[in-house]
């Protein structure tokens, strides 16, 4: 089995840090290039309405430019001795856009974390990374938040 490339999409929480370590390890291991993605969720896409007000698209290059810098600096310690590495920041649905890019890509193995919600708040918000597993072509590692 050989990994070429790994996808690490991150919502800058606690959990997506410590699937960060095996995303980095992984790529380490296998001299992989290593993909950090951020989704700006675009609520446009989700509700179906179309605002054609410039302060909305100014919000997004905004939301998208402080994605940029977050990933940049996101985990940082864990990578920094890691050089084979690429940020993309996107917009629309996390996992869509997780999937789309994967299979554009080629992508070998995505590691994401996973909030791990039960009960309503999995109703109401539903899981990226079950989305990601069920959806994606290629293997996936999920790890467990808590």
């Amino acid at each position: 089995m050989e990994f070429k490339s790994i996808l690490f999409p991150t919502d800058f929480s606690e959990g997506a840090l410590k699937a960060m370590y095996y995303a980095v390890e992984m790529a380490k291991k296998f001299s992989s290039k290593l993909y950090m993605m951020h989704v700006v969720y675009d609520i446009s896409t989700v509700s179906g309405l179309y605002v054609p007000h410039i302060s909305v698209s100014e919000m997004y290059k905004e939301l998208e430019s402080g994605a940029m810098k977050e990933l940049e600096k996101f985990g940082f310690a864990q990578r920094k001795d890691f050089k084979d590495v690429e940020y993309v920041v996107l917009r629309g649905v996390p996992y869509e856009e997780i999937v789309k890019f994967a299979n554009d890509k080629s992508i070998d193995l995505i590691v994401i974390g996973s909030h791990g919600r039960h009960g309503i708040d999995r109703v109401l918000f539903g899981s990226t990374a079950e989305r990601v597993v069920r959806y994606s072509k290629c293997a996936v590692m999920a790890i467990r938040a808590g």
